[in-house]
């Protein structure tokens, strides 16, 4: 690979020459300069990957967030899903960091025992360094924060529990 140093020397090269294309292949990385007139074209290809890359498993839909019922041989529980069937799942409308405070400093807009209202801020989401505040969109209480702060989140994942009103 070419260093951002390599580069500028090899343009001011050019440049000064009347040289008007150069093309290098350096470690499978290909570099090629082009001197129209007196402006600079660079163009800079990476090298094709010797290694297999391989993609993280897709997110799993919003229900199968919570885990799964107790082996039937174990003492009988409850079900997470059967235990928040009456409560309300605030979802991620996107893919980005989740923030439970407007700053590192500030208090979390909720915590669990909080009572929210429709236009309650419950968190930001941060999407392509916009931050987006997210509104409960619900009457009740916050009974359970299920993403701890800064945590990378999936569209449609659950990011609170609320007891409706």
């Amino acid at each position: 690979m070419f260093k951002l140093s390599e580069i500028k020397e090899l343009i001011k090269l050019v440049d000064q020459t009347s040289v008007h294309e150069l093309e290098i292949e350096n470690e499978g990385a290909r570099l090629m300069i082009r001197k129209p007139g007196k402006t600079e074209v660079v163009t800079v290809q990476a090298a094709p990957l010797t290694h297999t890359y391989s993609p993280a498993p897709a997110p799993a839909p919003a229900a199968q967030y919570v885990p799964a019922a107790a082996d039937s041989s174990a003492a009988p529980a409850p079900s997470r899903s059967a235990a928040t069937d009456n409560l309300h799942q605030i979802l991620s409308p996107m893919v980005g960091t989740f923030y439970s405070s407007p700053s590192p400093e500030a208090a979390a807009f909720v915590q669990v025992g909080d009572r929210v209202h429709e236009k309650s801020v419950v968190c930001i989401l941060e999407a392509m360094k916009l931050m987006n505040e997210l509104e409960a969109e619900v009457r009740g209480e916050i009974v359970e924060v299920l993403v701890e702060n800064g945590q990378l989140i999936e569209f449609g994942q659950p990011l609170f529990l609320v007891k409706p009103e």
